[in-house]
């Protein structure tokens, strides 16, 4: 059993020193964003029920760092300011499926390949939805968004949870060093607190993964093809986990025989939907379009799958030979020095939250 715990958090360090130099890049990349990109912009292009208002807020959504859980007061505020149900929806699929953050993570943990494929396919699902929605409305309309939802006290903390510091934006004539502090500000404080505990969750899960399963495991039991990916969507559909957290993960089952179509089931369905996700889209967009939303995710994410994995296929590419590769891309101390700093912003952000608690 000692061995199996000291494995165990070898293999979850060395997942890390992988991964975090690309998730302090991806933290800057979004506080840039945070930083420089008016909050206003994203509602005022998003408030017609047209295939061109779902386009834009899917492929506003893909950049922005929000995990499912910080994206619905966002996406709730911009439904409360006028944007479409359909582009709505297409924001709540591509946010949290993918963002600057994990698309860097995917590009050090799986190869360069699947860190394209995951916006494009995350862009995909969101204007299916979208267009769904708009094409089939409902017969009455919906509620607007809870109150609760958009303010703090909506459950969900960290960034795009209400607004508190740099949640609130830059106020407009702020100079680009004020804008600059206020995205670092966001990326490395308030991200930090959203999902830094979520990314450590999934690279302890990748690390237990890599150390207790065999190799060829789900490639021996679960196959490949169809049935790999209702397995995976099985597993996604409920689960929470954050676009950055599920990469670590998935590149831990494609070590153990998952193809990658079946590893792009959990990358989009995980992120997408959990238990949180529906019940709010229930109370909020109602249950019409949360029917949809759910079912675009099905249909895209099948299909999406199917098409990767004969993407693989016709290129003659093994993608455990490549994910095995990932730890030449940097030099180690280069990843030994960002896990140290990740960690660090992480227990200060835990500091932080426990002494705002018991104040």
């Amino acid at each position: 059993m000692f061995d199996i715990m000291v494995n165990i958090v070898v293999e979850s360090w060395n997942v890390l020193v992988e991964a975090s130099p690309y998730v302090l890049f991806g933290f800057f990349v979004a506080g840039l964003l945070k930083g420089y990109v008016p909050d206003s912009f994203m509602a005022k292009h998003l408030g017609k029920r047209s295939v061109w208002s779902v386009f834009k807020a899917a492929v506003i959504g893909v950049p922005l760092p929000l995990c499912s859980c910080g994206v619905l007061p966002t996406a709730l505020g911009l439904r409360r300011q006028g944007a479409s149900k359909g582009a709505t929806t297409a924001f709540m699929i591509s946010t949290p499926e993918t963002g600057v953050d994990s698309m860097a993570v995917t590009y050090a943990l799986i190869d360069p390949i699947m860190t394209v494929i995951r916006p494009v396919a995350a862009s995909v699902t969101a204007i299916f939805a979208g267009i769904l929605i708009n094409v089939f409305p409902d017969k009455e309309d919906a509620p607007l968004p809870l109150k609760s939802l958009v303010t703090p006290e909506g459950g969900c903390g960290g960034s795009g949870c209400g607004c508190s510091g740099s949640s609130c934006g830059v106020s407009q004539g702020a100079g680009a060093w004020d804008r600059f502090k206020v995205g670092m500000e966001y990326a490395f404080d308030e991200m930090i607190a959203d999902i830094g505990r979520w990314l450590l969750l999934g690279v302890l899960i990748a690390g237990i993964i890599s150390a207790v399963v065999p190799a060829n495991t789900l490639d021996t039991y679960v196959g490949t093809g169809f049935l790999s990916y209702l397995v995976m969507l099985i597993v996604a559909l409920p689960l929470y986990v954050c676009a950055t957290a599920s990469t670590p993960i998935a590149a831990s089952l494609l070590l153990k025989g998952l193809s990658p179509g079946a590893a792009l089931v959990f990358l989009l369905a995980g992120p997408a939907t959990n238990g949180a996700t529906i019940t709010v889209m229930l109370k909020t967009l109602g249950k019409h379009a949360a029917g949809l939303y759910v079912l675009s995710i099905i249909i895209c994410s099948l299909a999406l799958a199917w098409l990767v994995d004969r993407l693989y296929e016709s290129l003659g590419l093994d993608i455990r030979a490549v994910v095995s590769d990932v730890d030449e891309i940097l030099p180690h101390w280069v990843g030994v020095v960002g896990a140290v700093i990740v960690l660090g912003l992480v227990a200060k952000s835990f500091i932080n939250t426990h002494d705002h608690d018991h104040e």
